[in-house]
């Protein structure tokens, strides 16, 4: 997986000093002016479970999605991200090859191979893995963009209505993969969180200095690098699609990394043991979306020390009118720590609103504006003689570009 993530910044450098025959380039940027909440963020190794912790302009982001096409039904794809917060300022959000043969058959199949996000969600579906609805993507898809991405291989067999003259489209996908032992580690020490900086390969991620994390016996470091193997065992996932016209789309997945509990590495970054389900909805009707995503499952770590359950719903409007699009939002989630496990002030728990409204001045340019108050409590901060209880908001005006060629 390094060999081809490094071939792939190779071909990076390549298309940006030379242009390429088949070459498709989409580009994203977002500049911002940011009323950041005054609680320290996690990115800054505090407690706040929201991004921005300072008030002023802003990087949101600055993203380049690049698909080649090699020919004979492949194309290869790539994602590079800049963010000027975090530990890694520039790197790959997704690398894969892509596989779509042209057939005229009512079942056909389709494949992909890399590092890549699973198609669970049903609100961060533009270039870059973005939402055309919020700036800010509700706490699952947060979570999602901090700490899974697919290092290995998809296949599909897919039945598009179309071809049987029916409204009802099928999809079935089944992933193995590797390299995302540690997915949980944020979800159990500090709790869901809502934002928009997705990790980029090899990054890592800060969190608050709990005594009961880097202290024995765990004595773990106060960051995880989501993207390791650690077990050398591999995950799974296994999902279905149902979309009826262009009104209603079905998103039902199973996941399992399959992790050993009681591996570590030498940084003692341990192997989580995370499964979940999900099912995530989208139903159009005329110029109103109605979206809906849940997620329900299980992580632990060590022998006897750490596991929880958790799960987390949103439910979202967004409507369009003329260049207007506003979206509102609701969501909620709650970690539980099972109480015969060493870690017990793993719980944490919390409510988040969203509104935000987008115009659109032309093809290439939109302005925006967005207010999240996210509502919280996580037990974890009582080590830090913190209360549990925290408050949370910021107010975003974004310019965005974005351009195809």
């Amino acid at each position: 997986m390094k060999r081809f993530l490094c071939t792939f910044q190779l071909w990076l450098l390549g298309v940006a000093c030379a242009p390429a025959t088949g070459l498709e380039i989409q580009g994203t940027l977002q500049l911002g002016l940011v009323n950041g909440d005054d609680k320290v963020s996690f990115i800054n190794k505090g407690t706040g479970v929201t991004r921005f912790d300072e008030s002023g302009p802003a990087l949101i982001q600055a993203m380049l999605t690049l698909e080649q096409d090699l020919g004979t039904d492949f194309t290869a794809n790539a994602t590079l991200a800049a963010y000027e917060d975090g530990d890694q300022h520039v790197g790959l959000t997704e690398a894969y090859i892509n596989w779509k043969p042209l057939s005229a058959q009512k079942l056909k199949w389709q494949g992909k191979a890399g590092f890549f996000y699973p198609q669970f969600s049903a609100e961060n579906v533009q270039s870059g893995w973005l939402s055309p609805y919020t700036f800010t993507p509700s706490a699952i898809n947060t979570w999602l963009g901090e700490e899974l991405r697919i290092a290995g291989a998809e296949l599909t067999l897919f039945s598009p209505g179309r071809v049987r003259r029916s409204p009802w489209t099928h999809e079935g996908r089944v992933g193995v993969f590797g390299g995302n032992d540690p997915f949980g580690t944020l979800l159990s020490y500090r709790g869901f969180a809502t934002h928009d900086r997705q990790s980029l390969q090899g990054d890592r991620i800060e969190f608050a200095k709990y005594p009961n994390v880097t202290g024995p016996p765990i004595a773990g470091p106060s960051w995880v690098e989501p993207f390791h193997e650690i077990d050398q065992r591999l995950g799974w996932y296994a999902g279905y699609h149902l979309q009826y016209q262009n009104k209603l789309d079905v998103r039902l997945y199973r996941y399992d990394n399959n992790g050993d509990p009681t591996a570590f590495n030498s940084q003692r970054q341990y192997a989580w043991d995370t499964k979940f389900s999900s099912v995530a909805v989208k139903y159009q009707m005329g110029e109103t979306t109605l979206l809906s995503q849940f997620i329900d499952g299980s992580t632990r770590m060590g022998s006897n020390l750490v596991a929880a359950d958790y799960r987390a719903t949103y439910l979202m409007l967004s409507h369009v009118w003329s260049r207007h699009r506003v979206s509102i939002r609701w969501e909620d989630w709650r970690v539980a720590g099972q109480q015969d496990y060493w870690l017990r002030n793993t719980d944490s728990d919390g409510t988040a609103y969203a509104l935000a409204w987008r115009y659109d001045l032309s093809d290439h340019w939109q302005i925006g504006v967005e207010y999240l108050r996210n509502s919280n409590a996580a037990l974890s901060r009582l080590t830090l003689a913190e209360p549990a209880e925290a408050a949370q908001q910021h107010w975003l005006g974004v310019v965005q570009y974005r351009f195809t060629q």
